[in-house]
């Protein structure tokens, strides 16, 4: 494999790999991508501290309104808690892959939860099953404390169906828009009937609110639950075909190319194991296309993860994570709806733009770059903390240098910028001074070919 080819291989199955990194790994293609694929079969859960819901139980929270109180209180910071860790981890993966993977299915599976411990499980069942099987992963999902809460699973009862899981099961988690009725929304909804969880987040089946009959969904009858359904869905070679579009545009290029797709639906309809088909797609000479380098706009995860692999970044506040998130509009365990966030040319705007570009100067130089009247770094960020910096650093220059101990500095664009770099930019280059590997770094952060991997 080339250096380029590594590049965009591990910024599509992580967040960039360095050239010291480099050096321990295989030329050959198929034993680098076996070694990411190895280096994740492990499962390591996500976890903070919420021993304070210990020994507590519904009725105490019926009964004592002020500890109803205290729990909310502490569950909104605890879910601020849980984001950073998860930020954190993204940063240092036990599992790299496995968390690119958790962090592609956040975005597919989409479910917005306030109560930190469904949170947490909700998280962890999309690592575990991350890179498994599809059609175990759906069940789980459908019977998952935050999802049953999210699309009023709750609710969908044989008296009274609620058909928002149905409807979103096949609309955005399974075959796309157009590819069902109306009848098939509410049979489907009939079959998801008597979901249910108890406290702690585990699956409760009341089969007192399940309805018993037969239903007619996508002409199979039976007393069917929602396990079958998901089973008569996943015989729809549309299921694979969809699935393999949305991991084409997100790992490969937001442009889709229907030959590889269908190739990669082949892969896919055969067994649904998720591991099979990134191992086809990661293999496929077709990823390592020049015209798929650098195609895609990172999304803010993936710019602020990106940047603190290359140069180690610690916040004095662990909370600036979060702000940051916020201001680049990707906020982690909270979506804006169902269908989450769009991705690609939605991330960028005149706003964002101009925060991203300040951004490595910001973190990196504790400065600011030269900026207009209206800018709108300062007006976000400047004016409300009476002129301070809005966020205190502490970069880690020394293990950056060790590795990219071996790159020279008129090298570094190479290994810092994806995909092709413009006339008009590789003009702008050879202007600045290299003198400093440190200096030259934070410059080719602030360039927009830098928003792209």
């Amino acid at each position: 494999m080339t250096q380029q080819q590594l590049q965009h291989l591990y910024w599509r199955a992580g967040f960039g790999i360095h050239p010291k990194s480099n050096v321990t790994l295989s030329k050959h293609r198929a034993s680098v991508v076996e070694a990411l694929f190895e280096s994740s079969k492990a499962f390591t859960s996500l976890n903070i501290d919420l021993s304070y819901l210990d020994g507590i139980k519904p009725i105490d929270l019926k009964n004592f309104p002020e500890l109803a109180r205290e729990i909310n209180q502490k569950g909104v910071k605890k879910i601020l808690e849980f984001n950073v860790a998860w930020v954190k981890r993204l940063v240092n993966p036990s599992e790299l892959l496995r968390e690119r993977m958790t962090l592609f299915w956040a975005n597919h599976f989409v479910c917005r939860e306030r109560n930190p411990l469904y949170a947490e499980q909700y998280n962890n069942t999309l690592r575990y099953f991350a890179l498994g099987d599809f059609r175990d992963f759906v069940k789980a999902i459908s019977k998952e404390a935050a999802m049953l809460r999210y699309l009023n699973g709750k609710q969908n009862k044989k008296a009274r169906p609620n058909e928002n899981f149905a409807r979103e099961l096949m609309e955005l988690f399974t075959l796309g828009e157009g590819q069902y009725s109306e009848k098939d929304i509410k049979e489907c909804a009939r079959a998801f009937t008597g979901y249910n969880h108890d406290f702690g987040g585990n699956f409760v089946h009341k089969e007192n609110h399940h309805d018993n009959n037969s239903k007619l969904f996508f002409n199979h009858i039976g007393n069917y639950d929602g396990d079958d359904i998901i089973d008569i869905i996943l015989e729809n070679k549309q299921c694979a075909a969809y699935i393999s579009d949305k991991i084409y545009r997100y790992f490969v290029n937001p442009k889709p190319n229907k030959k590889h797709i269908n190739a990669m639906t082949e892969v896919f309809f055969k067994d649904y194991n998720i591991e099979n088909l990134m191992r086809f797609v990661f293999l496929s000479d077709w990823f390592y296309d020049e015209v798929n380098m650098g195609s895609k706009i990172k999304s803010p995860i993936e710019y602020l993860v990106g940047l603190t692999n290359t140069v180690p970044v610690t916040f004095e506040s662990e909370r600036d994570l979060f702000k940051i998130q916020k201001i680049l509009g990707q906020t982690l365990l909270d979506p804006p709806n169902v269908a989450g966030w769009k991705g690609d040319k939605a991330w960028i705007d005149a706003n964002t733009i101009m925060i991203r570009l300040k951004l490595p100067s910001v973190i990196l130089n504790n400065a600011l770059i030269a900026s207009g009247e209206h800018d709108e770094f300062k007006k976000k960020f400047m004016t409300k903390h009476k002129g301070r910096l809005p966020f205190k650093t502490t970069p880690d220059w020394t293990t950056f240098l060790e590795n990219f101990e071996a790159v020279s500095t008129e090298e570094l664009q190479d290994y810092i910028i994806q995909g092709a770099i413009n006339k008009g930019t590789a003009d702008y280059l050879q202007t600045l001074s290299k003198v400093s590997k440190r200096e030259y770094c934070v410059q080719l952060m602030s360039l927009p070919e830098y928003q792209m991997c």
